[in-house]
């Protein structure tokens, strides 16, 4: 560093612990490339539960290019989630790092959320360009975003769906039994409504998202699974607030959904217009401030506030949308559903899921 670049206040242990904390943090993001592609390639699934194995016998178990396992591998033991022993090297996955990295980790799988790191860096260039002249980028410039949603989803609604979230509201599994029309909006490839339809035919169930792709996967998986239950439709909810069918159903449900939404305002005013009138309104959304300090510290705050600012405000923004971001907070959320016209928000937060609130919602 040139000295001329050095005031008499400058604190060098300061300087060189922040050097090794960016370095760290170029390791750590390199990582996150390689736990996507471990989780895509099924090699974590591989190891798991398994003796240690040389890279040959493990792309032969994995079905892969052995030169590309190996160096894999090599990222793997250099940045600790793999062991290594022996001449030539055996690999080893230890059961204390499968129980976050496999799929058989079901919802404490961390490596479903690794893929978000390849997908935003894929969209790089564009949100430069948006930094650089304003505007957004949409949803068509992220082809697997829905499907990784989906996969997240299901580890994170789906796992719990009956144990956990069905309960937050008193009575709710009667009435689903018994048979009521519910709404999903944001539905992205079904797997929620999908999941419900199976386990309650006797209500009826309909999806909405603004994704074509992610609409026609959801009906395709609808009729593989012969569910005449279930409808899904392709919609830009903007207008919400003026094309909602009037008090059509008892239950309406976003998961991660409102505020990637172009007029999110719009959108919860459609959805209080589109209640019945004892209906109740279930809302996941990301758990923070509407105020960047009182995220500080958050677990998770500088990857949630970079998904924000590389998908959901920009998908947002794309549509001359008020780009609310993820990290909209509570505060915000509690003030759009003012506004919107409900009347009563109960938050709830589940033990298990420390990334979002869920709120139960009345007019």
């Amino acid at each position: 560093m040139s000295e001329a670049n050095v005031g008499a206040d400058f604190d060098s242990q300061q300087a060189d612990a922040f050097a090794g904390n960016l370095l760290e943090t170029l390791n750590r993001g390199a990582l996150c490339l390689m736990v996507s592609i471990g989780h895509r390639t099924g090699l974590f699934d591989a190891m798991r539960d398994q003796p240690p194995l040389s890279s040959s016998e493990l792309a032969v178990r994995a079905g892969l290019n052995e030169r590309y396992v190996r160096e894999w591998l090599g990222a793997m033991v250099t940045a600790g989630v793999v062991e290594c022993s022996g001449s030539p090297p055996q690999f080893h996955l230890p059961a204390e790092h499968a129980a976050f990295l496999t799929r058989a980790a079901a919802a404490d799988n961390v490596a479903v959320f690794a893929q978000y790191i390849a997908l935003l860096g894929s969209v790089e260039d564009d949100i430069v360009e948006c930094f650089r002249n304003g505007g957004g980028v949409p949803y068509a410039r992220f082809p697997r975003f829905h499907e990784v949603m989906a996969e997240d989803s299901g580890q994170s609604v789906l796992s719990s769906l009956e144990s956990h979230i069905l309960p937050l509201i008193p009575g709710l599994i009667d009435r689903l039994n018994s048979g009521i029309k519910a709404l999903d909006v944001g539905c992205g490839r079904g797997r929620i409504g999908l999941r419900l339809a199976e386990l309650f035919p006797n209500s009826h169930f309909v999806g909405f998202d603004l994704s074509e792709d992610a609409i026609a996967a959801a009906r395709q998986e609808a009729t593989d699974r012969a569910l005449t239950n279930i409808i899904f439709q392709a919609a830009d909810l903007s207008d919400f607030h003026e094309c909602a069918e009037t008090g059509a159903y008892d239950w309406i449900t976003t998961f991660d959904a409102i505020h990637d939404q172009a007029q999110p305002l719009n959108v919860l005013k459609g959805i209080h217009r589109a209640l019945h009138g004892n209906g109740v309104y279930l809302m996941q959304d990301i758990k923070g401030s509407s105020q960047v300090q009182g995220n500080i510290g958050h677990p998770i705050g500088t990857f949630l506030y970079t998904v924000s600012c590389m998908h959901c405000m920009t998908v947002s923004l794309a549509q001359d949308g008020e780009g609310l971001g993820a990290m909209w907070g509570e505060e915000k959320t509690r003030e759009c559903l003012l506004h919107a016209g409900f009347r009563s928000v109960e938050k709830h937060e589940l033990e298990h899921d420390f990334q979002n609130n869920w709120y139960v919602i009345r007019k």
